[in-house]
């Protein structure tokens, strides 16, 4: 990927290091979903080295405007992932375990 930017496009030194970063970026998300492990972090890794790829590129786009889109990716993603956790309990057991006495009583020391 360092190569063939720099033989075939010509590109300056700032956006190959722009296209440096997308590309870990995109391998980080390639391992979390082939391992299962930190999708989340490294979908919003992408997002980020596509953003800076645009900017790298002549994206003219403020900080706030970065920062809003990376935000709306965060959102999106947690909004997604809420709708994908389930939990380990069922409602009902958990219900039953709070309404039930306390296993051990705490006590004044005798006098």
């Amino acid at each position: 990927m360092k190569v063939i930017p720099a033989l075939l496009i010509h590109t300056s030194t700032d956006q190959q290091a722009v296209i440096n970063a997308a590309a870990a970026a995109t391998a980080g998300l390639l391992v979390a979903l082939s391992t299962h492990d930190g999708e989340s972090g490294a979908i919003l890794e992408v997002v980020q080295g596509i953003a800076a790829l645009g900017v790298g590129f002549g994206l003219r786009w403020t900080p706030d405007q970065q920062a809003m889109v990376l935000s709306l990716a965060a959102m999106v993603v947690a909004m997604f992932l809420r709708t994908q956790v389930t939990a380990p309990v069922a409602a009902s057991a958990v219900r039953g375990a709070a309404t039930a006495a306390p296993a051990t009583t705490l006590r004044a020391p005798a006098a």
